[in-house]
């Protein structure tokens, strides 16, 4: 069986698969790209997009601007299929990201990482963007839906759903991961009602997109046949050839064995799931100490409490320096066990073959 294409706010995609946005250089034009000629979503990550930039730790603004500009020109160049941009919402330089997606003229703004109750503010009519907030339950879609027709005159174009076994940060409390009814498959079905009432209200189809352990054609399947109209997928994408990462860090993934997946606290007081290494260890051990923080990438880290710098950790992971830094990962990269091409992935995804 192969997957029928949606349409978000008339904008047609061709595959239900949005690839997810993941920072610090994952996803990146190289990944999206790729993603967007396979028809599916290509998503490039803006979270601290410019550490490879010179000037990063002396123009941070500046920095992200230019790379992030020069991310989506060098996708647009690879690809005419979807591009999006995933822009975290308690990222400092929010405004910045968000403004230079809609002046580029990308396809979709997907921003989760805390509530993006300002983003319609950035959009005027004449952008043709479409702006999909990642809720982590139907009442946080509810209450943003509420918030953008309000102040804004405006709805979501979709929903993402993000559920317990997705990778990096999640919205759900120690306690929430631990509870058996918090699944997706209930969290897709609360946003599909909140979806179902907005309808009705306003005449507005809005799309609700699961995310957060999705791994297979079979997983697919079943989260469409449940309402949603795609898949956003993240870690199964990191090992692809066409990943932006080093390859030591997909090389991980593919070592990884079930018991190397951990749930950490991060320094943003959050938690999070990530492979276990030497850092991380050194990390619950107390060897690691606060140090200066050169750009102050998230508006919820306290850089004083800090036990180490999760922007230049994630950066050292991304160049393969894993000693000096860690890999988000989803619940299922225990299960990656090669690395392909984003084609070969794809075919695989969408004929379960």
């Amino acid at each position: 069986m192969s997957l029928q294409g949606f349409e978000i706010d008339g904008l047609y995609i061709p595959v239900p698969i949005v690839q997810g946005g993941m920072g610090v250089g994952i996803s990146l034009s190289g990944l999206a790209s790729a993603v967007a000629n396979e028809g599916g979503v290509g998503v490039i990550s803006a979270a601290m997009i410019g550490f490879r930039e010179p000037d990063v730790s002396t123009n941070y603004r500046e920095a992200n601007i230019r790379a992030l500009r020069k991310e989506i020109r060098l996708a647009r160049e690879k690809t005419k299929g979807v591009l999006g941009v995933n822009i975290m919402a308690s990222m400092t330089n929010f405004d910045d990201m968000v403004t230079c997606s809609l002046e580029e003229g990308v396809d979709i703004i997907i921003s989760g990482g805390g509530m993006p109750r300002n983003l319609p503010a950035f959009a005027s009519p004449e952008h043709k963007t479409k702006l999909v907030p990642v809720v982590s339950s139907g009442r946080a879609a509810e209450l943003l839906a509420r918030i953008w027709k309000t102040r804004y005159d405006r709805l979501p174009d979709a929903f993402v759903v993000e559920g317990p076994l997705a990778g990096g940060h999640l919205g759900f409390s120690m306690e929430a991961l631990d509870d058996e009814s918090v699944t997706l498959e209930n969290l897709v079905d609360d946003v599909l009602a909140v979806a179902e009432k907005l309808r009705e209200a306003h005449g507005k189809k809005i799309p609700v997109i699961a995310a957060g352990g999705i791994h297979s054609h079979e997983d697919i399947k079943r989260m469409l046949a449940r309402g949603a109209s795609a898949v956003q997928m993240g870690t199964r994408f990191v090992a692809t050839h066409e990943c932006d990462a080093d390859i030591r860090f997909k090389e991980a993934y593919v070592a990884a064995g079930k018991e190397d997946i951990t749930i950490i606290k991060s320094p943003l007081g959050l938690p999070g799931r990530a492979l276990r290494g030497s850092f991380l260890e050194d990390v619950a051990a107390g060897k690691r100490k606060p140090h200066s923080c050169y750009c102050h990438c998230l508006a919820s880290c306290t850089v004083e409490k800090a036990p180490y710098c999760i922007g230049l950790a994630l950066a050292n992971a991304q160049r393969g320096r894993l000693k000096a830094g860690f890999a988000f990962c989803g619940a299922n990269a225990w299960r990656i066990d090669k690395i392909v091409s984003v084609h070969e992935l794809m075919r695989e995804l969408t004929t379960g073959e």
